[in-house]
């Protein structure tokens, strides 16, 4: 991650004023770099020396996905801004998003999950394996407007497509599935989020933010009292508010035929474990089925996918 540094473990915008919840876990780790000026040059005798740009305030930004990484097929890029931009437009005209293969996609402004401004860049459709990736935001000098201060630097990041897959998981039949290519890879029982309250799981399409391996997890985080407090195997992040797919050997008995967790994704342990080696950040996980709470909004995780692309174009602060 520019500025910057990769979110957990390759490029997750974080949230820092807020920590991020687990519906089964207890928060993430923020980023909270800084950028100083760039020294000023002596003047050479003779010459006027250029009056140093120092703003009373400046912003600056979070940067997902990181330098040089390799992501899935629904890895949106994302910018989050340290404070308020007003002027949505004039920061939008200096972001400049260059691929292999001219990939269509827009812009669209959310608020991400802590409440700050976000920006993300999101394809049409799903990135086609091996698009390589370029983004540019000539930032320097450009003014974010009232409470939010300018920028003094530029900034940039690319990253190439890795395998097309997606994880499939069907909440009717407790099984989810992973897809390569079109083809199924293979199919393992698992048990998601209790139905009818808060305990249910997300529907529609969340991305796969990062695999967090052994985590602490505590039902207090999320309102859920003192249920458990577990440390828990395969951690694969979801949502901001909390949903992964992860180990869940205590639900063994559920496994394939009741959803029964507080909201996560929870499978054996060696299942878990095979399928944390196969996914990559980035890939889509997209739950069907009922007894699903709905769907995450755009900016917990990367929730833009299930809004349509009309909706998402409309997100554009330009026309």
């Amino acid at each position: 991650m520019i500025r910057i540094r990769p979110l957990i473990p390759l490029a997750l915008a974080t949230a820092a004023s807020a920590a991020a919840l687990s519906a089964c876990s207890g928060g993430s780790p923020s980023a909270a770099d800084t950028v100083a000026d760039k020294p000023q040059p002596k003047a050479s005798p003779g010459k006027r020396q250029a009056k140093p740009f120092r703003p009373d305030k400046v912003n600056k930004l979070t940067l997902a996905p990181g330098k040089d990484t390799t992501v899935g097929v629904a890895q949106p890029l994302s910018i989050v801004f340290d404070h308020p931009v007003k002027n949505k437009a004039a920061v939008e005209r200096h972001l400049k998003v260059t691929t292999s293969n001219d990939t269509v996609g827009s812009w669209g402004w959310v608020q991400h999950y802590d409440g700050r401004d976000r920006v993300d860049w999101r394809p049409k459709e799903y990135w086609k394996s091996g698009t390589k990736v370029t983004l540019e935001a000539h930032l320097n000098r450009v003014d974010s407007g009232a409470e939010g201060g300018w920028f003094v630097r530029d900034y940039a990041t690319s990253f190439v497509v890795g395998k097309s897959q997606r994880v499939d998981v069907d909440l009717d039949s407790k099984h989810l599935t992973l897809v390569r290519d079109g083809r199924t890879v293979r199919s393992v029982p698992m048990s998601a989020g209790t139905p009818g309250g808060e305990k249910a799981s997300w529907g529609g399409t969340s991305v796969l933010m990062a695999k967090e391996g052994t985590i602490n997890m505590r039902s207090e985080t999320v309102g859920l009292g003192n249920a458990y407090d577990k440390m828990v195997d395969y951690s694969m992040r979801l949502t901001w508010s909390g949903m992964y797919a992860h180990a869940a050997p205590w639900n063994a008995a559920y496994f394939g035929t009741v959803n029964h967790s507080s909201g996560c994704i929870g499978m054996s342990d060696s299942d878990a474990s095979w399928l944390y080696g196969e996914v990559q950040v980035g890939d889509p996980f997209e739950v069907t089925g009922s007894g699903s709470k709905g769907k995450p909004a755009a900016g917990n995780g990367y929730g833009e996918w299930n809004l349509s692309w009309a909706d998402w174009q409309a997100k554009s602060a330009l026309p």
